[in-house]
């Protein structure tokens, strides 16, 4: 029976999936009201403390107990959206963490105050009808607060205020002693500048402040197709340096490259009104998956419409980017969008804890995630190069600003610099490909040309060259003020693939 049904899991896994999605439904709906009712009622602000001295209580015993193990959180990792097993967990000791909530929306500060498992859905779903939205807000509904502090985040704001970040004002952890630590740039600014990108290696993040700004209703979107990987990158550039006297720079700017001879540049705005006409409301249900959209414009040209701000948000959502084409092959059909679109996407948190043994070694073997992180005059080069070494399509681009601060994320030059988010998901299509070797091969072009591998997918690198990408200056002496070396692992033991196998 197991092996039948792990034949029909590999052989027919859009009939599995199609069980899932009512499940994933169901998820969504309970969540939704759940979250609705505990805002409402304000209830989150009072239980966060005892939530907090949980946390404390948990750190207080393991001390107690003799600190065998490292500590890590006891979330499973069939739960986060990362493609990542995270079977390190098994070797450690695990601190329950339950803190779901958004604290509080400060308008006179424009502030929200959020607990780390609040999702992105969450968040925009909270703000847009008070007016608000947060100046970075990464597209798909299910990525977390949390994971956004200490992986990272992106947006097509980004070239405008960084990465995720850049747009938080404060941090609140519990250390490996159990105390609970405030940071920011006016308290504990070392530590404030050592957590992004620290993977939950200084302490167990509990709330995070985040900047607020006013929200309008509409983006307004300007489709542009280009024939070639430089045209596209040329009025990127152009659009980021706009100064003054040429007009303000675009507020989202991405592109997505269908091949080297096909890509659509996008620029858009937040506007209060709209053309009725022009009006194109891609989240609702039986529209094409937004990344089908956007390459129908390669035949019609540069054209604008205008897209309702939420549904813009997280236009990737309902097509994971474009993974759902692997899983549901026939999901863009329209007869299956009318019927059964409104339950699209599957959880993938149920799509990983459904994959089983054989399926998850050849999606390992034969699939590639990856977000490059180059500066922008090198991204012309890159995508030629992982054209010839992977050739997957489409690429997803997205140009973000890295300010000159402190941290493991260092820009190469004194000053603030402008990088390009290639981002690969999908089947590589040139013969020969090698996981290992492959992925290898392309974090040696970056790291060549001063750029960063996002730490969500898998890493090879060895450790010198981790060292030499990121710099632990300033993380390896909040380390040792923290006392973090035996209360949790490094960064490279928790994200390189062998390490922490």
């Amino acid at each position: 029976m197991a092996a039948l049904l792990e034949h029909i899991i590999i052989n027919y896994r859009w009939v599995f999936v199609l069980f899932l999605l009512p499940i994933s439904c169901a998820y969504d709906i309970y969540h939704v009201v759940r979250n609705a009712l505990v805002f409402a009622f304000h209830s989150a602000p009072t239980k966060h403390k005892q939530k907090v001295e949980f946390v404390q209580k948990q750190v207080r015993d393991w001390k107690s107990q003799g600190k065998a193990k490292p500590m890590c959180t006891a979330r499973p990792g069939w739960q986060t959206i990362s493609p990542q097993f995270m079977t390190y967990k098994k070797r450690m000791h695990q601190i329950k963490i339950n803190l779901v909530d958004i604290l509080e929306i400060d308008t006179q500060n424009r502030t929200v105050t959020c607990e780390p498992q609040v999702t992105m859905g969450q968040l925009s779903r909270t703000l847009e009808p008070l007016g608000w939205t947060i100046p970075i807000l990464p597209e798909l509904d299910d990525l977390t607060v949390g994971g956004m502090v200490m992986g990272t985040g992106i947006e097509t704001s980004s070239h405008k205020y960084g990465l995720f970040q850049h747009v938080c004002e404060s941090y609140e952890l519990v250390t490996s002693d159990g105390n609970v630590v405030n940071c920011s740039e006016a308290e504990n600014s070392d530590l404030f500048h050592a957590v992004p990108w620290s993977y939950g290696t200084l302490g167990f993040l509990t709330a995070t402040k985040i900047k607020i700004i006013p929200a309008k209703r509409f983006i307004k979107i300007e489709y542009t197709p280009v024939n070639s990987f430089q045209e596209a990158v040329k009025i990127m550039k152009e659009e980021i340096g706009k100064d003054a006297k040429k007009g303000s720079p675009a507020e989202f700017i991405e592109c997505l490259a269908f091949s080297p001879s096909a890509c659509v540049v996008m620029k858009g705005d937040m506007v209060d009104s709209c053309e009725p006409k022009r009006l194109n409301s891609i989240g609702t249900w039986h529209k094409p998956w937004f990344f089908k959209h956007v390459e129908s414009f390669l035949d019609q040209g540069k054209t604008v419409e205008y897209i309702p701000l939420r549904e813009y948000y997280h236009r990737h959502s309902r097509s994971i980017f474009w993974e759902i084409q692997d899983i549901i092959p026939f999901g863009n059909n329209v007869a299956f969008r009318y019927l059964l679109g409104w339950l699209i996407p599957p959880k993938v948190s149920l799509l990983k804890l459904t994959q089983g043994e054989t399926l998850k070694k050849l999606y390992e073997e034969n699939h590639m995630i990856q977000d490059m992180l180059v500066p922008i005059d090198e991204t012309a080069g890159a995508l030629e190069f992982f054209d010839e070494s992977v050739a997957i399509y489409p690429i997803w681009l997205c140009p973000f600003r890295l300010p000159n601060k402190p941290g493991l994320l260092r820009s190469p030059t004194k000053g603030d610099q402008i990088f390009m988010d290639i981002g690969v998901y999908g089947v590589p299509k040139r013969p020969g490909f090698n996981c290992v070797k492959t992925t290898q091969k392309l974090e040696s072009y970056v790291l060549k040309r001063k750029g960063f591998q996002m730490l969500y997918a898998d890493s090879y690198l060895n450790e010198s060259d981790f060292e030499a990408m990121f710099d632990h200056t300033l993380y390896n002496e909040m380390r040792t003020k923290y006392k973090c070396d035996g209360a949790f692992p490094r960064i490279y033991q928790k994200v390189n693939k062998h390490a922490r196998a």
